[in-house]
């Protein structure tokens, strides 16, 4: 299993280091010692309390979708020519960039400040990882 440091997992979560520290002291979270004498946690662990404890922000659309990646987030900016926009939208620790038309900017009222959703749907996602799990 992999195994993830205190601030790694404090970083993947949003929260702060001592947050993570007091789950362990708690029991919420278990913890081992790595081979340099650092205390770390299971990454399937860890995963199962990030899903559970995730706290999603209410989609402000009541419509229905097949889409499953919905990211609620601010406006943050707009590069608008005649044709296309580039809007910019802080949605949680993650920046989400999309391309759309300007006349679609128009219709939407978007502006800095708006709350939007970035609905994602797509055929190609690519995963990476910065280490080999050992």
């Amino acid at each position: 299993m992999p195994q993830i440091r205190v601030r790694d997992a404090a970083a993947f979560l949003g929260v702060s280091d001592d947050t993570v520290r007091r789950w362990i002291d708690s029991g919420l979270l278990s913890s081992t010692k790595d081979e340099g004498g650092r205390t770390v946690v299971d990454g399937l662990e860890l995963a199962r309390m990030a899903k559970q404890n995730a706290v999603l922000p209410a989609d402000p659309a009541s419509v229905g979708r097949s889409a499953r990646n919905r990211f609620v987030g601010i406006v943050t900016d707009i590069v608008m020519d005649t044709v296309m926009a580039q809007v910019e939208l802080q949605c949680g620790p993650h920046r989400v960039v999309s391309l759309i038309s300007s006349e679609a900017v128009r219709e939407l009222g978007l502006e800095q400040g708006s709350v939007a959703v970035a609905v994602v749907k797509a055929t190609n996602v690519i995963v990476e990882t910065s280490a080999v799990a050992e």
